[in-house]
């Protein structure tokens, strides 16, 4: 049976969530694997695994168990290996790349910060950073909305001015919270977001990376923030794309 990993932590972690309830219905029992000084948190893999919530929660759950106790590099949901020999042989045949992972994550969670334009602050804005624009608007007031010509003309002038001011607010914002961070991964793009990037910060230090999203929201009230964390650091985890494949765990 192919076995299912959660996530991969030092032998010596005081606290493997060995015999909790994992994903699967029935829920699977989770158990670790061993290799290379380091032990792997896995179940069995159920079959025709799909991400529904209840074992997006417990895999999570898991990790939040592991996590309690020390340091633990998460695996995405639906990290599958062939089975319980071919994790060993990936932990052994990688150890030092997943031993030089857990010491550089060590008592670091992630958080991610997705940010968007508030489309009506966002119009006043480029109004008032490009008089050129409400010249337009103006003009095609006076004429009874403008021509149709005029009408594209301002829809491309707004348009062009909106992607500018969201280029500058996307380095904004990373040059705002990357200082309080000790890595940084963008995320895959979106519709609707002008930014999407997940930061690595010491847990103990977490409020400042908050307190410094907090003062992007006050100076900055045409952006609409979302932030998710703390997390397991999964953006941070870094498999190796050399491993083979057969032998790849996460």
């Amino acid at each position: 049976m192919s076995t299912y990993v959660y996530g991969i932590a030092d032998a010596a972690h005081p606290s493997l969530p060995d015999g909790m309830e994992g994903i699967g219905r029935p829920a699977l029992t989770v158990r670790t694997v061993t290799g290379g000084g380091l032990a792997a948190i896995v179940s069995d893999a159920p079959e025709n695994l799909r991400p529904k919530r209840r074992d997006l929660l417990a895999h999570q759950n898991v990790l939040s168990e592991a996590g309690g106790g020390g340091t633990v590099l998460p695996m995405r949901f639906a990290s599958v290996a062939e089975d319980d020999d071919a994790v060993t042989a990936a932990l052994e045949e990688r150890a030092a790349h997943y031993h030089e992972r857990l010491e550089a994550l060590r008592d670091r969670v992630e958080y991610n910060v997705k940010a968007q334009h508030d489309e009506d602050s966002v119009l006043r804005t480029v109004m008032t950073e490009h008089p050129e624009v409400q010249a337009q608007v103006e003009r095609n007031r006076a004429t009874g909305g403008g021509s149709q010509g005029e009408k594209l003309r301002l829809g491309e002038m707004v348009a062009s001015a909106v992607q500018h001011r969201e280029l500058l607010d996307a380095q904004l914002i990373r040059a705002s919270l990357e200082p309080h961070a000790h890595d940084v991964s963008p995320g895959p793009e979106s519709s609707g977001w002008i930014t999407n990037l997940s930061f690595l910060v010491d847990r103990a230090s977490s409020e400042r990376i908050l307190g410094a999203v907090e003062e992007l929201r006050q100076s900055s009230p045409h952006i609409l923030f979302s932030v998710n964390g703390p997390l397991p650091p999964y953006s941070f985890v870094e498999v190796t794309p050399t491993a083979p494949q057969a032998a790849a765990v996460g």
